[in-house]
């Protein structure tokens, strides 16, 4: 009784054209079926697909790259809960404090610069669990330092949790940010 072909040499045999036929299993030989691995698609591919927002770790809403305001509104409406609000005045206060600043929503994060393109960043923030992080990617240079450490020299965070902002001091490191040189991304 000889050896049994493995199912890879079958398949070559079968795409080769060495067997007209795939191989019939015999008396003492039970063929074994290849499982057709079905896969589901994912919820959030499905979400996307019906027009939901999907939220990420954290409640962090995937929102698509885009540039201006309209990424940036969409993100905000999709923060959920409490961090919506949040979301809705840390904007305002930029826009108040530095107008026609420049808005994108890259990495699922809005971002806030001035001038061109070229010029980069000041400012970003991103939804977590608990709280709302704002980085100043050049925090390490406002007065007073934002509270918020980072591995990152120059980058310092502020985290947010309900009912903690302090608009006051928010819209003077937003001033400050924004006249110094922008974090290119």
């Amino acid at each position: 009784m000889g050896r049994r072909p493995t199912h890879r040499q079958t398949a070559v045999k079968m795409m080769t054209g060495m067997s007209g036929k795939p191989e019939q299993a015999t008396e003492n030989e039970v063929a074994e079926p290849v499982a057709e691995k079905r896969t589901k698609p994912r919820k959030s591919a499905l979400k996307a697909q019906l027009g939901e927002v999907v939220l990420l770790s954290g409640g962090n809403p995937q929102i698509a790259k885009g540039y201006g305001a309209a990424p940036v509104q969409a993100y905000i409406a999709a923060m959920p809960g409490w961090k919506s609000d949040v979301g809705r005045r840390l904007d305002a206060i930029i826009e108040r404090t530095v107008p026609g600043a420049r808005k994108a929503v890259k990495w699922n994060s809005p971002f806030y610069g001035v001038g061109e393109q070229d010029q980069g960043w000041f400012l970003g923030f991103h939804c977590l669990t608990t709280y709302v992080k704002v980085a100043f990617f050049r925090g390490a240079s406002l007065s007073p330092v934002p509270p918020g450490a980072s591995k990152q020299k120059e980058v310092r965070y502020l985290d947010i949790h309900e009912g903690e902002l302090d608009e006051a001091q928010f819209a003077a490191w937003v001033k400050q940010a924004s006249q110094l040189p922008g974090e290119k991304m």
